[in-house]
C-alpha cells in the first residue's frame, strides 16, 4: 500500500472515530501459546500464523528458535516502527529508511527465583529497555524527524503499554491431568 493510500485510510478511520468514539474500543486478537514439551512453545494467531519459541541453552532449551523475550522486544520494535511509518505517511513525509532496534538487559536470577544477597526478590522483568531509531527522509531536518519519531512512539500501543506498566490480570483454569 502506498504512503498516500495509508494516509487516506488513516483519515477515514479518524473521521469515523470522531463521529463515533465508542467504535475505537475493540478486543485485540488473542495470542495463544501452547507448550510443546521441554522449553518449546508455539504462539498461535487466529489467522493461522504460528511462531515457535524455545529458551536458550542455559535455561534448558536448544536455542534454535527465538525466545519469548526476543518476541517481546520484536513486538515493541515492530509496533513503534509501523506507528512512526503511518504518521510519516499521514504527514506526507517520504521515508528513505526507518529501522527500530530494541535492546534490554535482564537478570537471569529473576527467572530462577533467586534473591539478592539481602533477600530482596530479583525481578524477572527486563531492565534498561532501550529503543534506537534510525530514520532518514530526503529534505526533512533531523529535528523534525526526531519530533516525528517521538509523536509516533507516543501513539504506538506496545511501547505505550510498556511505559504505562500495563497491569496484567491472571486467570487460571487448573485441572487434574488424565
Amino acid at each position: 500500500m502506498s504512503a498516500h493510500a495509508i494516509a487516506e485510510a488513516l483519515q477515514r478511520a479518524e473521521d469515523v472515530l470522531r463521529k463515533r468514539p465508542a467504535a475505537g474500543l475493540h478486543g485485540d486478537a488473542p495470542a495463544t501459546a501452547i507448550w510443546h514439551g521441554d522449553t518449546r512453545v508455539v504462539a498461535h494467531h487466529a489467522n493461522g500464523t504460528q511462531v515457535p519459541t524455545d529458551m536458550p541453552g542455559e535455561f534448558g532449551g536448544t536455542g534454535d528458535q527465538v525466545s519469548p523475550g526476543w518476541l517481546f522486544r520484536a513486538g515493541v520494535a515492530a509496533c513503534a516502527n509501523v506507528s512512526i511509518a503511518m504518521l510519516a505517511a499521514r504527514e506526507g513525509v517520504v521515508l528513505e529508511r526507518l529501522e527500530v532496534r530494541v535492546d534490554s538487559q535482564s537478570d537471569s536470577r529473576g527467572m530462577l527465583g533467586l534473591p539478592e544477597a539481602d533477600g530482596t526478590p530479583v525481578s524477572a522483568a527486563p531492565r534498561a529497555l532501550q529503543m534506537h531509531v534510525d530514520i532518514r527522509a530526503p529534505g526533512v531536518a533531523p529535528d523534525a524527524l526526531r519530533a516525528l519519531v517521538e509523536r509516533g512512539c507516543a501513539r504506538s500501543p506496545i511501547p505505550c503499554a510498556v511505559q504505562a506498566a500495563l497491569p496484567l490480570t491472571l486467570h487460571i483454569e487448573a485441572a487434574t491431568g488424565h
